[in-house]
């Protein structure tokens, strides 16, 4: 597709792409294209990477893929959604690739373990308490890190991919659904289940402190 000059660098809304002149190298397979790449979003496609496979090894390599696949493809990337959107999309699904038919996904909890729960009148059934005093404990801080980061490591990996790239990463909900291709209300889903199932976990734990 041949692209007029007065849409050189125009986002769909109309607004000026930040990537525009990245994507122009891109499609003219400027040497130094894939490099500029990589300053541009090699960080942030590792941080998501990490964080989806838990390995350092899978997530170097996830990013190698992801960073390869879409210089190689650029021409395939229509403007419909931000480039940032399209190259998450193809990091977390190298990243699925990588952990299919891992022994560790037996850890991962099921579906109804992220519905929340309800007792006979209706009201929720799991509240969570004041964790303020204790969140501030000094002492607890690290194992409160390590709790988290382990429940995160439970969630489904589509919920936990759509908890990463809006709570860590601080994307959108428009830009998480178009980078996994998915429904506004079903990230939207995802997110708030994720929530109640971490927030239960931490609750649990502190509870117990």
């Amino acid at each position: 597709m041949v692209t007029r000059p007065d849409e050189v660098g125009r986002a769909p809304s109309g607004r000026v792409d930040p990537d525009a002149v990245l994507l122009e190298r891109l499609r003219r397979e400027d040497p130094e294209a894939p490099e500029q790449l990589v300053a541009t979003y090699g960080d942030r496609v590792y941080r998501l990477a990490i964080r989806i496979t838990s390995n350092q090894q899978d997530a170097e390599e996830v990013v190698q893929d992801a960073l390869w696949t879409a210089a190689r493809k650029i021409h395939t990337f229509k403007g419909e959604s931000a480039f940032g959107s399209w190259l998450y999309r193809i990091t977390a699904n190298a990243a699925y690739q990588k952990l299919r038919g891992r022994q560790g996904k037996r850890n991962e909890v099921s579906w109804e373990d992220l519905l929340p729960a309800f007792d006979d009148l209706g009201k929720y059934a799991d509240p969570v308490g004041d964790w303020s005093a204790k969140v501030e404990e000094p002492a607890l801080q690290t194992e409160l890190r390590t709790v988290l980061t382990v429940a995160i490591g439970e969630l489904p990996l589509d919920y936990r991919t759509a908890f990463l790239m809006h709570d860590v990463e601080g994307l959108s909900n428009p830009e998480i659904a178009e980078a996994l291709g998915i429904s506004l209300p079903a990230v939207k889903s995802r997110v708030h289940r994720s929530r109640l199932f971490l927030r239960q976990r931490l609750s649990r734990y502190l509870a117990a402190a």
